[in-house]
């Protein structure tokens, strides 16, 4: 079987390429996807459909649009890694979590310690809580090849 894990949440370091080299490295079959994670791409995928004056409804509109994507691949997605960095809040993460939960969909979460707190209950309904891509790793090399 190949895995199709969606990777969601922080974009401002490279613990996605951390996780398709190690997992390329283990010979793991697994397809990865993901949101946009051109943060500027994603603040305007919605201006094709004409500029706005408000901010509110460029954001709206982007947000719909990038929803398409998103939605789209955690739907079809047969686990997911969301990711809470230390510099923004991931609010979006948050979101992919939430819908993952109530799609039943296993995913496990990627964080620092320090935010345990605030992120209890996405953490509740995640089946594991990592705070390194090695860990991720390990874990889907359990998962996809032990007998």
């Amino acid at each position: 079987m190949n895995w199709n894990v969606y990777l969601s949440g922080e974009i401002h370091t490279d613990w996605r390429q951390q996780l398709t080299s190690g997992c390329e490295a283990h010979n793991l079959p697994v397809t990865f996807t993901s949101a946009v994670t051109d943060h500027q791409a994603s603040d305007c995928a919605g201006d094709v459909l004409g500029e706005e004056d408000n901010n509110f409804w460029r954001d709206h509109k982007s947000a719909k649009v990038n929803a398409i994507r998103t939605k789209t691949l955690i739907e079809n997605c047969d686990m997911a890694v969301i990711r809470f960095g230390d510099q923004y809040k991931q609010w979006n993460a948050a979101f992919d979590a939430g819908y993952c939960a109530a799609l039943g969909k296993p995913y496990i979460t990627l964080h620092n310690e320090d935010i345990l707190h605030p992120l209890k209950e996405v953490d509740a309904s995640a089946m594991a809580w990592a705070t390194t891509p090695g860990q991720i790793i390990e874990i889907l090399k359990y998962v996809m090849t032990k007998k």
